[in-house]
């Protein structure tokens, strides 16, 4: 697992927790499990399923009643992601605003990420610091 002590992996807008937690509690779920796969015109699209338990390997982050499990193979480019959840006239959903991304599509669907050893040298200085 990738961690900073004392720093927790994301952070969730009030918007984004209540949202999370209204459906968890209407469909009875443990938690949404967020994660990274291969896709899109900019290489990496977000992945988001609810899920009835958390896996070993999971980061779990809990947030105003929202319980958030990121997969292992993404919790080194989520870390210091905000999730947000706006509502629109035309559409509504949960929004990322990640630091960690270097481009992104015109559609805003698909991202890419920075060098993963760049990554982790801002890791080690945010842990050190």
């Amino acid at each position: 697992m990738f961690t900073i002590p004392g720093k927790q992996a994301l952070t969730l807008t009030s918007a984004a927790s209540a949202q999370i937690s209204r459906l968890m509690t209407r469909d009875g779920r443990a938690g949404l499990r967020i994660g990274l796969k291969k896709g899109g015109c900019a290489g990496m699209e977000y992945t988001m399923e609810y899920v009835d338990a958390a896996d070993s390997n999971d980061e779990v982050v809990e947030q105003d009643g929202a319980r958030v499990l990121i997969a292992p193979m993404a919790q080194m480019f989520l870390f210091g992601t905000e999730i947000d959840y706006e509502t629109g006239l035309l559409e509504s959903g949960f929004k990322f605003r990640n630091p960690n991304v270097s481009d992104a599509c015109g559609c805003g669907e698909s991202i890419n990420f920075k060098d993963v050893s760049e990554l982790q040298a801002e890791r080690d200085a945010a842990a050190k610091s």
